[in-house]
């Protein structure tokens, strides 16, 4: 895979928007930091997504202080960036089989289930110690509700897009 100039700034500008977002925490390390990911994922694909995805999840908990210990923020960054490869290839199957706005559609439901309560799920047994499974359980539905919304204005950004800037990566 050529990694081209044009791709390289791109990246760079969506993962200083992530910075951006990171400051607009709802609650803890709860922010609006994968909307540029999930951006990212749908224009250049899973491998820029994820990069974005992780670097922007690092930032966010970077500015908050890492309250979940830094191992812990780590592996949830990397959950992040399979978040993007997923969302990246429930949007291509769908799209294939149906149509672009169906495929966005899924990615995004698909995206806000992964990133909310599965990842919490997986992550459990590095944050049942220092959350409680009350703690976990609690952050479920706030974490759903931005990681989709995060999705969801992503997705309705990317269509709105003119197909000249989506051909460009």
């Amino acid at each position: 895979m050529k990694i081209t100039t044009k791709q390289l700034v791109f990246t760079a500008l969506l993962i200083a928007l992530s910075f951006i977002g990171a400051q607009l925490k709802i609650f803890g390390t709860i922010a609006f930091d994968s909307l540029p990911a999930y951006l990212g994922t749908f224009l250049m694909g899973p491998i820029f997504g994820a990069i974005i995805g992780i670097i922007g999840h690092l930032l966010t908990a970077a500015t908050s202080g890492f309250p979940m210990t830094l191992p812990v923020h780590c592996v949830i960054a990397l959950g992040m960036g399979l978040t993007m490869v997923g969302t990246w290839y429930t949007y291509l199957f769908v799209k294939k089989i149906a149509n672009e706005t169906l495929g966005l559609l899924i990615s995004v439901i698909a995206a806000t289930i992964f990133n909310g309560p599965i990842l919490l799920l997986l992550c459990s047994p590095l944050l049942v110690p220092i959350l409680t499974w009350a703690g976990v359980i609690a952050l479920m539905l706030p974490l759903a509700l931005v990681g989709g919304l995060n999705a969801l204005i992503a997705a309705v950004i990317y269509k709105a897009l003119p197909d000249s800037i989506k051909n460009q990566f």
